[in-house]
Parts: structure tokens; sequence; C-alpha cells
């Protein structure tokens, strides 16, 4: 039986293997080092089986130009065990990181991915909301919406941290 919980301190090498196994490259995995070392208020969640890791999703806190008072996390990155994809982990690990964002008080988060899979959970299109980012991305660059009354200005220039620069997705 899967259960979501927070991630510790020890599972940090079974979620480095859970990233390796399910992109090509390592850039996944060493991206999630960088975040998990230089973003303390992230929400971490693993999925385990039998103690071991089988899936991860990380969310980091965003930015915004101009300047927002408002708490927003980006959804990056997610990752599942090749063999237990289609069982539902990743589906829970969205779903519980969202609740944990909506609980730490973020009024929304973005995520650069695929639109049918992400559309799944709720999220649209950023541009709906006049988002922009920084990587140029249109169709992939979405928003889940946790708080419809609270959120940038139209035209907000969604900002990640620092250690994505020069990252480049498998």
């Amino acid at each position: 039986m899967v259960t979501i919980r927070p991630e510790q301190h020890a599972d940090q090498v079974g979620v480095r293997r859970v990233h390796e196994a399910a992109f090509p490259t390592t850039s996944e995995a060493d991206l999630v080092d960088r975040l998990r070392s230089a973003t303390p208020a992230s929400v971490a969640l693993v999925a385990e089986n039998e103690r071991t890791i089988v899936g991860h999703i990380l969310f980091t806190p965003v930015s915004f130009d101009p300047p927002a008072a408002v708490t927003a996390y980006a959804l990056v990155p997610m990752a599942v065990m090749p063999g237990h994809e289609k069982h539902g982990v990743g589906r829970r690990l969205v779903q519980n990181g969202l609740a944990e964002c909506h609980a730490r008080g973020a009024c929304m988060v973005v995520v650069l991915g695929d639109p049918e899979y992400y559309g799944r959970f709720g999220f649209e299109r950023a541009s709906r909301h006049a988002l922009r980012n920084e990587f140029g991305a249109e169709e992939a660059f979405m928003v889940f919406m946790l708080e419809a009354h609270v959120h940038p200005h139209p035209g907000t220039l969604v900002k990640y941290a620092p250690e994505f620069e020069g990252f480049k997705p498998a």
C-alpha cells in the first residue's frame, strides 16, 4: 500500500533514485538537490511503498515582477518510479501537495508541464490569468488557483527560484 508523507532528510537518496529512474538524464535529480538546499520553505512529499520511495513531488516558492504580497508555489518536479505509474501515485502526490500548499496560505500553484496531464487536476493555461513566465512557455505554463480572490495582477511575471537558471528539462 502506497502512503504519501512529507519528505524527510533520510529520504534524499531514495528521492534521487526515483528522479534518475523517471527521467532520461540526471537534470531533474540535480535540480531537486539544488532546490532542497536553497529553499527551506518548499513543500516536498514522497510516496512510499513497503519502505521504498516510489514517488516524489516538490513545490518551491515563486516570486513576482512586479512584486505581489501573495504566497505561491511552483510544482517542480514530480517523478514516479517506473512500474508504479498508472496506479494513482502521481495523482495522490499532486492532490496532497496542492492541499499542503493551500494550508500554507498559497493563492496559486504554477507548473511547466503537460497540459493534458495537469489539466486533469484543474490546472489551466496561466495566460488565461494574464500570468507570464521566464521561459517563454505558453501552453505548458499552467496555474491552479487555490484562492480565487487573492492573486497577482494581470501581466505579472512569475519568477522561479535562481536554481532554475540553466536548467534544461529532459
